[in-house]
């Protein structure tokens, strides 16, 4: 019995470390995102898999799974990272500060909240 409150004490502190917010890195939400999309000083990139992004995504996010090719963005520019629910995209936002990349923002939620809302782009 112990061992049980201890191992769902050790979980839910690591699902609580991974959903603190980090410094640097600005969240936003799925409103937030819409009054941004058109801003071409900022990067869009999407780190779910080619399949999910071919099924669905929003335009002017450009596909990078897993983050992948993040070395190879510019550090110049804000980079708004989504993945299909915010997780994964957290972890290359932490990622892209390591690099230096000074501005760098996740969509909480993902594309799954973004769908919720009905913005449905592709």
């Amino acid at each position: 019995m112990i061992e049980t409150i201890i191992l769902l004490a050790i979980c839910a502190a690591v699902v609580i470390w991974k959903k603190r917010p980090v410094e640097g890195i600005h969240t936003i939400s799925t409103d937030e995102l819409q009054t941004m999309l058109r801003d071409d000083d900022k990067i869009f990139i999407d780190v779910r898999s080619a399949r999910d992004f071919n099924k669905m995504h929003v335009a002017p996010f450009i596909n990078d799974p897993n983050g992948l090719g993040i070395e190879a963005l510019p550090m110049d520019k804000e980079i708004v990272v989504m993945c299909r629910s915010g997780m994964r995209s957290l972890e290359t936002c932490k990622k892209l500060k390591k690099l230096g990349v000074k501005k760098v923002t996740n969509v909480r939620g993902g594309i799954s909240a973004y769908n919720e809302r009905g913005l449905d782009d592709k």
